[in-house]
């Protein structure tokens, strides 16, 4: 089959169902940090939204933000792919096949280092955007880069700053507008505080630091949709639809909602809104984003791995099954909904259409896709509710302290392949896929303690560099993930999930 490049855009039939999106003729004006699934499916569709409708007229230059990465996968198809949105919409089942075009190239930064900060001298270039999870905003200490790649995206973010503001001396139009769209607190405050601290340890100068905090915003941001990622099973079929292949196809649901706190810069540059895009411009994203991360990312990591070690494949399968779907239903309704302080009618309505959305027959989302980084999702996404819990009724939450459990069992090394850790549960092998630090953590933390599952779980909790705090202060906690621990070990994963 043909390979997706710009060459065969023309001959791309309508019968195809695929609508084919504008080529900007427009300069690189944003740059995105990350070429995963998700910013594919809602940034970069977003922002072809806007070129279709005449908004917008600038392309995205990709940079891989970790050294293994699909820039290459992203040049060979010229920047282009497929979004295929499937899902509800007013009671009627919606599916739309959109190509998107607004990507220019990718820039592998670990090999192609000089082409970064070439990028970051193009005086067209007006917006950041990125998506390296939970663990990608923080700040690791590092030399100041000279001809190499600084390993972190904050130190990323930092070199391209300074190398900008050095090119155009300080000129406070060439300010950037940085909208990250990882899922933790307050994320643009605090890449900033990473990119400041950087510049400190750098000497880059107070003039750049002022540059920085006068002439470049950054926006606080919630994202919401759930994006399967690469259909897998139904490439034969929608190849031959779409009468070309494609490798970076992405699924997602059609329900998108995009949360920004800032400076009004943005809003007046993109007009997402104007578009009819679900965009929410607001003075105070934390509403929204707590019931979001707490209800929807909170179950989600709650139940992936349990699901997952239960024998499932897919959240869809999940849900349906009576056990699992149960213990879904009531670590929300139960352990995590009475930590909100919401209006109970408004927070049982956004309960019941996450629900109804990880039901959505059109959408298989794989388990083990939601399983990266699980202990920073942790920490971000469940934590919260377990704490708040525990705080309310001095009792720490059954379900969520299972859930951890299941966690530090997934964690379990059994060897490595190529692509690195593996772990092995029932027969069954399967990627664990975490940062270096953590994997080799949990390695140490099983060959010291694996058989005294009592001291394990003091070891883990005890770890204020992941959790915040000292997990084994919170009464009753230790307990419960020994016990979790020792269940899962005599009786296997099923049958503790069928006893709640």
């Amino acid at each position: 089959m043909t390979p997706l490049t710009r060459s065969i855009l023309p001959s791309i039939l309508p019968s195809t169902g695929v609508t084919v999106g504008r080529t900007p003729a427009g300069p690189e004006r944003v740059m995105q940090f990350g070429e995963g699934n998700f910013l594919r499916a809602f940034v970069d569709w977003m922002f072809q939204e806007l070129i279709d409708r005449g908004l917008y007229d600038g392309r995205i230059v990709v940079v891989q933000p970790l050294e293994n990465g699909m820039v290459a996968a992203l040049n060979r198809q010229e920047g282009l792919y497929t979004v295929v949105q499937r899902g509800y919409e007013g009671g009627t089942l919606t599916e739309r096949r959109n190509l998107i075009a607004a990507v220019s190239r990718g820039i592998d930064p670990y090999t192609r280092y000089e082409d970064f900060l070439a990028a970051a001298r193009n005086p067209d270039l007006r917006v950041i955007v990125s998506n390296t999870t939970e663990s990608g905003i923080r700040y690791t200490a590092c030399e100041r880069p000279a001809e190499r790649c600084p390993a972190s995206f904050p130190a990323k973010v930092t070199a391209l700053l300074f190398e900008r503001f050095t090119a155009f001396t300080g000129d406070p139009s060439k300010g950037m507008l940085i909208i990250p769209c990882e899922l933790i607190e307050r994320n643009g405050d605090e890449l900033k505080r990473c990119v400041l601290r950087h510049a400190e340890d750098w000497n880059c100068g107070g003039a750049f630091t002022a540059w920085v905090e006068g002439h470049c915003r950054f926006y606080n941001t919630l994202v919401d949709r759930i994006v399967p990622g690469f259909p897998k099973e139904e490439m034969a079929e929608l190849t031959a639809q779409f009468g070309y292949r494609d490798d970076l196809l992405v699924a997602c649901e059609v329900f998108h909602k995009w949360v920004i706190q800032g400076h009004p810069d943005a809003q007046r540059e993109l007009r997402f809104t104007e578009a009819g895009l679900n965009v929410v411009w607001t003075d105070d994203i934390t509403p929204h984003r707590t019931l979001k991360v707490r209800i929807l990312n909170g179950a989600h990591t709650t139940f992936t791995i349990p699901a997952y070690l239960a024998g499932k494949e897919f959240v869809k399968e999940s849900m349906e099954d009576e056990l699992i779907g149960r213990f879904i239903r009531d670590a929300v309704g139960a352990e995590i909904l009475p930590t909100l302080a919401f209006h109970e009618q408004e927070k049982i309505a956004f309960a019941e259409a996450v629900l109804e959305r990880f039901r959505n027959p059109h959408i298989k989302h794989a388990l083990l896709s939601i399983t990266l980084n699980t202990l920073s999702k942790y920490a971000v996404r469940v934590l919260p509710s377990l704490l708040e819990y525990h705080r309310l009724n001095g009792t720490v939450p059954a379900r969520l302290s299972f859930g951890l459990a299941a966690l530090i069992r997934f964690y379990r090394p059994a060897g490595t392949d190529a692509n690195g850790s593996v772990g092995e549960y029932d027969g069954r092998r399967y990627p664990i896929q975490d940062v270096p630090e953590v994997l080799s953590a949990f390695r140490t933390l099983w060959e010291t303690h694996g058989s005294d599952h009592a001291a394990l779980a003091e070891a883990v909790l005890s770890r204020n560099d992941w959790w915040g705090t000292d997990l084994r202060n919170v009464s009753g906690l230790s307990a419960a993930v020994r016990q979790y621990l020792d269940r899962i070990a005599s009786g296997g994963i099923r049958n503790v999930i069928a006893h709640f």
